[in-house]
């Protein structure tokens, strides 16, 4: 199966040699994915407004939509997310079929499944994220084990998953 990656206005998608992007994946314009990060089936990376970056170690579950958004390192974007002009710092999670509209997620947040964004969000570092529209809690204050969580969706678990994906990546 041919890749799906496409230029934009001159600007051409650069890939590490070492990420893993699905070959199930679009990927146009000025889009970004560094080493060791993972891109699964059916995800869009869209730079044509904005550009898109993928930290290295981060991963981008399957179904996601990510449109002129920076993701730091080591950061989880669950299946079916939408990030749209957003940046997601170090090591933060947004959940399965969350949206995130030109917001920032601050380092070490995880936000909820299902949590939508709204513009204007600034969520502080280490928080926890929920709801329509969301509310932010500070995760200290919370019965929520960031590490456990963390190591629960592990980057790297899925960067050695996607490895062994031979006819997938």
């Amino acid at each position: 199966m041919d890749s799906r990656e496409y230029a934009f206005e001159g600007e051409q998608p650069e890939i590490h040699g070492n990420a893993h992007v699905s070959r199930e994946a679009t990927v146009v314009g000025d889009v970004a994915v560094e080493a060791n990060a993972n891109v699964w089936p059916e995800v869009v990376l869209r730079g044509d407004v904005g550009p898109v970056h993928v930290g290295r170690q981060s991963a981008v579950g399957d179904n996601a939509t990510v449109h002129a958004s920076e993701m730091g390192e080591r950061v989880m974007v669950g299946h079916g997310a939408v990030l749209n002009d957003a940046t997601v710092e170090e090591g933060a999670l947004v959940g399965f079929n969350s949206t995130v509209s030109d917001a920032t997620i601050g380092s070490g947040s995880i936000v909820a499944m299902g949590t939508v964004v709204p513009p204007g969000y600034e969520v502080p570092p280490e928080s926890f994220v929920r709801g329509m529209p969301a509310s932010v809690t500070p995760l200290g204050e919370t019965t929520i084990d960031p590490d456990a969580v963390f190591e629960a969706f592990n980057s790297g678990d899925y960067a050695n998953l996607a490895a062994r994906h031979d006819d997938l990546f």
